[in-house]
C-alpha cells in the first residue's frame, strides 16, 4: 500500500530495522496504518513483531475492578485511566526487553501523547526505560499529514465510527473527540508561542507542537501527502498477527491503586498535571 508513495515506502523500510518504533501524534493522523504497514514489512524482513497500542491497552484499565471506578465519558478516559497506563507502560518495556532481547524482535507502538496518553514515555526520568527510550535504535515517527490527508482521514473516521471493518475500530476515538484533540493542539501551540491558537489542523503547527514533546527522543517525521488506498482494508487487520504487549488484570489493578495512592483526596491535581501533559 505505502507503495503509491515512495519516499514513504523507503522511509518504513528503513524504520524496519530499529529495535522500537513509536508512531506518536493526534488520532486522525496516520499512526494505526503506519503500524500496520511497518508490522507487515518488518514480518516479511524475517522480525518478529511485538505492538504496543494505546487503544489496546488501555481496555483493560478500563475493565479491571479498579477501573469501573472511572468509566469513560462522553468518549474521554478519564485521568486516573491515563496516569496508570502510563506508569505501567515504561516498565512494560523494561520487561520486553528483557525477555525479547534477540536482535529479530521489534516493538511497533502507537503513542498518541495527547491528553496525557502514554506521555510518560516522552519525558526523562531515572529509570530502567530510559536508557531504551534513548537508544539510536528507539526512533519515535510524527506522521503530519497535509490538510487533505488530514480531511480524508476525519471523514474515513466518521465513517467507520458507523460501519467498523474492525472490532478494534470501536475503540478509535469518535469524531468529536478528533475536534476537541485538535483546538487542544492549536492552543498548546499558543502557550509555547510555536504558533496561534486555531481549530483548525495545520500540519506546521502540529509538527512543531510533537516536535517540542519529544525534543529529549530521536525522532523523525513522516509526511503523509498522498492519499492511500484503505476503503477495502482495516489497519486492525493482519497477514500475521503481530504480539501485542498489554497489561494483565493485576497490572491495572496495581497501577490504578498507584495512582490512587499518589492522588489521594486531590484528583484535581492529577487533572491539572493530565491537561498540561505537553510540559516535559
Amino acid at each position: 500500500m505505502i507503495g503509491v508513495d515512495p519516499r514513504l515506502e523507503e522511509q518504513v523500510r528503513a524504520l524496519a530495522r530499529a529495535r522500537m518504533v513509536f508512531f506518536a501524534g493526534i488520532p486522525g493522523t496516520g499512526k494505526s496504518l503506519l503500524v500496520h504497514q511497518l508490522t507487515h514489512v518488518a514480518q516479511a524482513t524475517g522480525r518478529t513483531v511485538h505492538l504496543l497500542q494505546w487503544d489496546v491497552a488501555r481496555p483493560v484499565f478500563e475493565a479491571s475492578p479498579a477501573g469501573r471506578r472511572y468509566p469513560v465519558v462522553d468518549g474521554v478516559t478519564q485521568p486516573v485511566i491515563r496516569k496508570a497506563a502510563g506508569l505501567w507502560v515504561r516498565q512494560a518495556l523494561v520487561a520486553w526487553a528483557a525477555r525479547s532481547s534477540a536482535p529479530e524482535h521489534i516493538l511497533i507502538g502507537e503513542t498518541p501523547f495527547v491528553g496525557g496518553r502514554f506521555i510518560e514515555l516522552a519525558r526523562p526520568l531515572d529509570d530502567g526505560a530510559e536508557p531504551l527510550l534513548r537508544a539510536p535504535s528507539s526512533r519515535f515517527v510524527i506522521p503530519v499529514p497535509s490538510r487533505d490527508v488530514r480531511r480524508f482521514l476525519e471523514a474515513e473516521r466518521a465513517r467507520r465510527a458507523g460501519d467498523p471493518r474492525h472490532p478494534r475500530e470501536r475503540e478509535d476515538a469518535p469524531p468529536q473527540v478528533l475536534r476537541s484533540l485538535g483546538r487542544e493542539l492549536g492552543e498548546i501551540a499558543g502557550r509555547l508561542a510555536i504558533g496561534e491558537a486555531s481549530e483548525d489542523y495545520d500540519p506546521v503547527v502540529y509538527r512543531r507542537v510533537y516536535e517540542t514533546v519529544l525534543r529529549h527522543r530521536n525522532t523523525d517525521f513522516a509526511a503523509l501527502e498522498a492519499i492511500l488506498p484503505t476503503a477495502a482494508m482495516s489497519v486492525y487487520d493482519f497477514t500475521v498477527a503481530p504480539l501485542d504487549l498489554v497489561p494483565s488484570e493485576m497490572d491495572a489493578q496495581a497501577f490504578i491503586g498507584e495512582v490512587e495512592g499518589r492522588y489521594r483526596g486531590d484528583l484535581a491535581r492529577l487533572e491539572r498535571e493530565v491537561a498540561g501533559w505537553w510540559d516535559v
